[in-house]
């Protein structure tokens, strides 16, 4: 049965750039260990008859045909943005000035 470390999440909530409090970080080192320890359950499935696959449904052709369609009108498109301009999205900048 496999659990996790209290450091193992303590590093996870740093790469996740989430600040923790002792007390939940106990709670999550006990619940991820908890979810762990269930995945780790999937080990115990024998899958020697089991074809490898993609996919548990099998799927044909899902792609849609590659025609060229008329776009959506600009006004359309930008109808439920939540900043715009006449042309545009109007979007917070990203990589600074």
């Amino acid at each position: 049965m496999s659990s996790l470390t209290r450091e193992e999440v303590e590093k996870v909530s740093l790469l996740a750039r989430l600040r923790l409090s002792e007390d939940e970080l106990t709670t999550m080192t006990e619940q991820m260990s908890q979810i762990v320890s269930y995945v780790d359950l999937l080990s115990e499935v024998n899958t020697d008859d089991v074809e490898p696959m993609a996919h548990a449904v099998e799927q044909h052709n899902i792609f849609a045909e590659d025609a060229v369609h008329e776009s959506l009108p600009r006004d359309a498109a930008l109808a439920n943005a939540p900043k715009r301009d006449d042309e545009c999205f109007r979007v917070p900048a990203v990589l600074g000035d």
